[in-house]
């Protein structure tokens, strides 16, 4: 093998199996930008000022230089020359907001070049009044979704002095969970090994979803809605109950989760488990290293406040777990990913994905345009109909709902988690 390739690491491997009809496998950044550098006053986008800046970045950044190149039944990275006529390119304009939704709804089922460097950034415009929306695309198998924060951090301009403090990264990277043993120590190798034993089994055969609209097999019309809250009030109105900004996010989509069941006159369970990946520290090539902790939202609790406890008292010891025990053992490599991706279509134990990736603390400009708003889309895989992201920005909590229009009231869902998130931070 040539010194221009790599062997994909097993868990970027295993992001290429979950790729395939039905399931599109690829992380979703929305953007709105006002007038500046490559965007002039009047809406105008210069395609070409906009190509000419990020081609300098992405010569700097190899994971956007490298297509998959099947071997065998493995993949290995071979470094290209992206074309960035095809890479970045302009799009039909869209209405406002909703049509931004709608597009990236449209995007979520529709499958990146095999034959390319696996990412693409459109410029959209009319998504905005003056200004554009643009949309990032990367695969899973290139970047989860701390990896993918990274590489936006890259791509983007800081924005203006003072906005991020000099002595402060933009994105906060994940640390190591702190530990009562060392790794190598004999009683938390076997702790290890029990709670390996413990998720294989609840994968294989975990229990603990009823029958419901919000599980089935998925259809091909999707849903995006976007909802965003000051992440500074909502943290300060939560912390003094010793929960955090991310058990407001659990707390909030209980509560979509709730009306969303009401409203499709479903009964509503005491408990909704939900999965949420939790960011690993970096080591080795992966692009994908995070590990997965089990929540059950207390739907059947009526009283929010409590709802947030409960949360919060899960949350401080699952994450630690989940950190402690690494990578979901059927995605550390393709034969896993395989076994899990049959088994999802049909799992019963988890009703949804929540994820919540940490952001900036200023703004960004692309090109010299400023960013004014950000919203992230994940994945829905296996028999999940819907799916939050959230990432911090400006300010700002910025969450993407990602849903099946066909059977999840996902207006419903977004309605009422806003409103949720609204009441938490007052």
């Amino acid at each position: 093998m040539c010194p221009a390739t790599q062997w994909l690491a097993p868990a970027d491997e295993a992001n290429l199996v979950l790729d395939h009809a039905g399931q599109v496998n690829v992380f979703l950044v929305a953007a709105l930008l006002a007038p500046g550098g490559f965007l002039a006053p009047d809406g105008t986008a210069d395609i070409a000022a906009l190509r000419a800046v990020l081609r300098e970045r992405i010569a700097e950044l190899p994971a956007l230089r490298k297509s998959a190149v099947q071997s065998g039944r493995r993949h290995h990275w071979i470094e290209t020359i992206p074309d960035v006529e095809h890479h970045i390119r302009a799009v039909e304009p869209v209405d406002g907001l909703t049509g931004l939704e709608d597009r990236c709804a449209e995007l979520m089922g529709q499958p990146l070049a095999g034959d390319r460097p696996l990412w693409e950034i459109l410029v959209v415009p009319g998504a905005t009044a003056g200004g554009l929306g643009v949309v990032l695309r990367i695969h899973h198998a290139v970047a989860d979704g701390m990896t993918a924060a990274l590489i936006v951090q890259r791509l983007f301009d800081p924005g203006e002095p003072g906005e991020s403090p000099s002595n402060q990264p933009l994105m906060r990277r994940p640390t190591e969970a702190p530990r009562h043993h060392p790794r190598n120590d004999p009683r938390s190798t076997l702790r290890r090994i029990g709670t390996g034993l413990s998720r294989i089994r609840k994968t294989l055969w975990g229990q603990g979803v009823g029958r419901t609209m919000l599980l089935g097999e998925r259809s091909a019309h999707h849903g995006v809605a976007f909802l965003r809250t000051e992440i500074e009030a909502l943290e300060a109105a939560v912390r003094p109950r010793g929960a955090t900004v991310n058990d407001a996010l659990l707390a909030a989509s209980a509560a979509g989760f709730r009306a969303a069941l009401l409203a499709a006159g479903e009964p509503v369970p005491s408990w909704l488990p939900v999965s949420e990946p939790v960011a690993l520290r970096r080591r080795g090539t992966a692009g994908n290293q995070v590990g997965v902790m089990l929540v059950r939202l207390p739907l059947g609790e009526p009283d929010p406040d409590e709802r947030l406890r409960l949360i919060g008292a899960q949350t401080r010891d699952e994450k630690l777990r989940a950190r402690d025990q690494g990578t979901l053992e059927f995605m550390r490599g393709p034969i896993g990913a395989r076994i899990m991706d049959s088994l999802a279509r049909r799992q019963h134990l988890v009703g949804g994905f929540v994820t919540n990736v940490p952001g900036t603390k200023g703004a960004f400009l692309l090109a010299g345009a400023p960013v004014t708003a950000l919203w992230p889309v994940a994945v829905l895989a296996g028999n999940v109909r819907l799916g939050v992201a959230a990432v911090s920005y400006a300010g700002n909590l910025c969450c993407g709902i990602h849903f099946d229009a066909s059977n999840v009231p996902g207006d419903v869902f977004a309605q009422a988690m806003g409103e949720e998130l609204a009441r938490l931070g007052r």
